[in-house]
């Protein structure tokens, strides 16, 4: 079953981005993921499943603020 994201949520992935950082804001969704740094800001696109699978914990854009 697909994980419930949504544009806006914070993920924090597992393996950390060469910047230093694990955490990344959902810029796009569907079956490829557009994700932006949180530090750096730089954008990666990622597969669904790929994300799925590196996702550590989900930050909803709630707690965001």
């Amino acid at each position: 079953m697909a994980m419930k994201l949504e544009i806006g949520d914070v993920v924090e992935l597992k393996k950390q981005h060469p910047c230093g950082n694990h955490f990344f804001e959902i810029l796009r969704t569907g079956a490829d993921f557009r994700v932006k740094c949180v530090k750096c800001e730089k954008q990666l696109w990622l597969a669904r499943t790929e994300l799925e699978r590196r996702v550590k914990k989900v930050l909803p854009k709630e707690e965001n603020k």
